[in-house]
């Protein structure tokens, strides 16, 4: 066990960012937080890190309880926030340098920057990358100390597919090479792909906890059908589409089509379905 909550609360004034969460984060597995902008993602990170205090509860870092967040334990974690800020003006494998300066142990930066596809890009300063390289970038910084466990706060928002894709590569290696990553997302296919466990937290509080598999199977959801279009007199009403879950996909596939609809799709459950179902709401709201 590398990390443990127990009772975490978070309160601003009257306001419970954290109503009481409890999880645990087993060595070398890939566990994501999952849930929409205001869940209290990135609230749990910044108090796991030692950003924020936590106003109630008990935080456990390798079986040890932690009142804070010591030198020690910081010098064996990697984060990469949501909102990171860097020396635009130095060059990709000038901050990766820096960055390695400020640990004891770590990777060459050299390696790092082969781990992040960013060799042709070494001597580029920063403020001229693009989005996708410089969240790259961020994600290699996150892990030069060779830690332990790796904070990643929503290291892929706003990042087109291709290079979505290539952060979950860097991700899916770094698991591959035993490191612990703790992740947080609002995009259900990231968590569903990259997961082996994930966390659905709402309004500061979990309201599942388990593998992707088995969150999407003890929902007990049927087979989905998703229309183009709004047609309430079928199912729920998702912004400009409509689901209907059915364990008689034919027989509604004959009805629509006698219905004279015809821009439909028919697929598995997922994530993002059991976490409507759980609370009511897309996972983008």
């Amino acid at each position: 066990m590398v990390v443990k909550v127990e009772n975490l609360r978070k309160l601003y004034g009257k306001f419970e960012a954290l109503k009481g969460i409890s999880f645990e984060v087993e060595e070398g597995e890939v566990f994501s937080l999952l849930g929409p902008n205001g869940a209290g993602k990135t609230t749990t990170v910044e108090i796991l890190i030692g950003l924020r205090e936590k106003s109630e509860g008990k935080i456990y870092y390798f079986n040890k309880e932690m009142e804070k967040i010591d030198k020690k334990i910081k010098s064996v974690i990697g984060i990469s926030l949501q909102k990171t800020e860097l020396f635009r003006e130095l060059t990709v494998i000038e901050t990766l340098k820096l960055f390695r300066s400020f640990y004891k142990d770590g990777y060459d930066p050299y390696e790092v920057l082969e781990k992040i596809e960013l060799v042709e890009k070494e001597k580029e300063r920063v403020k001229n990358l693009s989005g996708g390289q410089f969240q790259r970038l961020v994600v290699g910084l996150s892990f030069i100390n060779d830690p332990k466990i790796i904070f990643l706060d929503e290291p892929t928002t706003g990042l087109d597919p291709q290079s979505r894709r290539k952060i979950w590569d860097i991700i899916l290696e770094l698991k591959n090479k035993g490191k612990t990553i703790f992740l947080t997302t609002h995009y259900m296919e990231e968590a569903q792909f990259l997961s082996d466990r994930v966390c659905i937290i709402d309004n500061g509080e979990i309201i599942a906890l388990d593998t992707p598999q088995k969150l999407i199977e003890n929902s007990n959801l049927e087979t989905i059908i998703e229309i183009d279009g709004v047609y309430e007199n079928f199912g729920k009403v998702i912004g400009t589409r409509t689901l209907v879950e059915t364990n008689d996909p034919n027989g509604l596939i004959q009805k629509l089509i006698e219905n004279k609809i015809e821009n439909f799709t028919v697929r598995h459950p997922t994530l993002e379905d059991v976490f409507l179902k759980l609370t009511g709401k897309e996972l983008r709201d």
